[in-house]
């Protein structure tokens, strides 16, 4: 077994963490990474638009972030991406964000969009394309996976799930 003195180890230790940065900064856009897409859509009930509906957009990894706003006369409603900038780690880790969207009408909460964004890049949740949804608020909720990424939801976009393995 060689000694390394602690000058050489600490040497060898810098080294490491400058070339995990340089590497990490060049996996992403400008240092940023996309937790939230930009969306665009609408929301109906047993058919109709719903107008003045609130939406509610609620972001978390690393702190909570929640942004607002408001279907037009034809149920439209837009948000836009959510970025935030890396720190460079020294050590690997996982990308998971997890998000949230509730539609507030009529005094009643309904949980359009629960899941997990497991992929760093805008438009990961509809793999690449643009995140246009519809949503019927009577509609049953169902589940999707999307590039790893578990989605609860009572909307649909242009988007093939991810085939999942049963191991059957």
């Amino acid at each position: 077994m060689h000694n390394l003195k602690p000058s050489k180890v600490l040497v060898i230790f810098i080294f490491l963490i400058t070339a995990n940065g340089v590497f990490a900064m060049s996996l992403n856009n400008a240092g940023k990474v996309c937790l939230f897409s930009s969306m665009t859509g609408s929301i109906k009930l047993d058919g109709v638009p719903v107008a003045n509906a609130r939406l509610i957009r609620t972001v978390d990894r690393n702190g909570e972030r929640t942004d607002e706003t408001t279907t037009d006369k034809d149920g439209y409603f837009e948000f836009p991406g959510i970025f935030e900038r890396t720190v460079t780690k020294f050590l690997p880790q996982e990308f998971v964000v997890s998000q949230e969207i509730t539609v507030v009408h009529n005094e009643k909460n309904y949980r359009i969009w629960v899941g997990v964004k497991r992929k760093p890049e805008e438009n990961a949740e509809a793999k690449g394309r643009p995140l246009i949804i519809d949503c019927e608020l009577n509609s049953e909720k169902r589940f999707i996976q999307v590039n790893g990424g578990p989605i609860m939801t009572f909307c649909t976009w242009d988007v093939e799930a991810d085939v999942i393995d049963t191991g059957f």
